[in-house]
């Protein structure tokens, strides 16, 4: 326990080092998954790890330790962590709760409210057109979603480029992007070492939309055309008043918890030729949560051993 349970930790400061690597060589799908795993794989390692430290603190309280039958004196003297330390690690998992909690409530909030209206804006196709002069447009999770597009933006692209603009929000649809950003926020929440993680999910969700559009148009120089397009166009227009906080746009600017990468970056990779699965980064990241795994289960397991001796004193 004396290293194990400080791996998880470790593994955190460390993780955001290959958030570039991910966005930028490896294919955007592929790296969706691949970060909100490590997000909720590392929050849910991290946390663990910080339980089980502050677990030492407390059989140290003779009034606690009577509850469990173990010695107070023992714990003192064979716990390897410090009393400031397991402490220290107690307040870290209350405050990771709590965060946690709240952005629980907060994002099944949002989305309920996009579901809600999604549901209460009649279509036949899916598709929602409002009558705003700014150049807009979203999709909202719900059952089904809805894809909605203001005038100002029909009036900006022309007839091929509404076809890609509709690929694009119809792709954060049915690939559940929300839910995505949903599981990396909350594994931030958790442990705020692993935002550059979640804001990274809210790039790649975007390429893949990107890709998504590219595939069912087959032009990607149009498909990058027509991003860079909508982004010029938003660029001084108002932004909408009332937008729920789970829609996903092609301008990637919906909510500051769903803040898109640079557009100037994915107009760049839809201009190059598509990112393949790259192995050894996929090889890399699962060596990272399985070390996390297995780190996190042999410091529960030296945790349980410690409570056998101080149990047995």
């Amino acid at each position: 326990m004396r290293i194990a349970v400080y791996l998880p930790l470790l593994l955190s400061v460390l993780a955001p080092l290959g958030v570039r690597p991910l966005c930028e060589r490896c294919e955007p799908r592929l790296a969706t998954w691949l970060l909100t795993a490590s997000a909720v794989v590392l929050a849910a390692a991290s946390s663990i790890s910080l339980g089980l430290l502050a677990a030492t603190a407390l059989i140290r309280f003779p009034l606690l330790a009577t509850l469990g039958d173990w010695s107070a004196h023992a714990a003192q003297h064979d716990d390897p962590a410090e009393l400031s330390v397991a402490l220290a690690a107690g307040l870290l998992l209350g405050g990771a709760v709590i965060a946690a909690a709240r952005m629980l409530w907060r994002r099944a909030r949002t989305l309920a409210a996009a579901a809600l209206e999604a549901a209460c804006m009649p279509t036949r196709d899916g598709l929602v057109i409002v009558e705003d002069e700014a150049p807009d447009a979203f999709a909202l999770p719900g059952l089904p979603g809805r894809v909605v597009v203001s005038t100002g933006m029909l009036h900006t692209l022309d007839e091929n480029e509404h076809d890609i603009l509709l690929a694009h929000e119809r792709a954060h649809l049915a690939a559940h992007h929300y839910a995505f950003v949903a599981l990396a926020q909350f594994g931030a929440a958790a442990n705020p070492l692993l935002r550059p993680l979640a804001t990274a999910v809210t790039y790649t969700i975007e390429r893949w939309a990107d890709e998504r559009a590219a595939t069912s148009t087959g032009d990607r120089a149009r498909v990058a055309r027509t991003v860079g397009k909508a982004a010029l166009a938003a660029r001084h227009a108002p932004a909408r008043t009332r937008v729920p906080g789970g829609a996903l746009g092609i301008l990637g600017r919906r909510n500051p918890l769903i803040t898109a990468g640079p557009v100037p970056r994915r107009v760049a990779a839809l201009l190059a030729p598509p990112l393949g699965r790259h192995p050894a980064l996929t090889a890399a990241t699962a060596v990272v949560l399985t070390a996390a795994t297995c780190s996190t289960a042999d410091a529960a397991h030296d945790l349980h051993l410690l409570l056998e001796a101080v149990g047995a004193s």
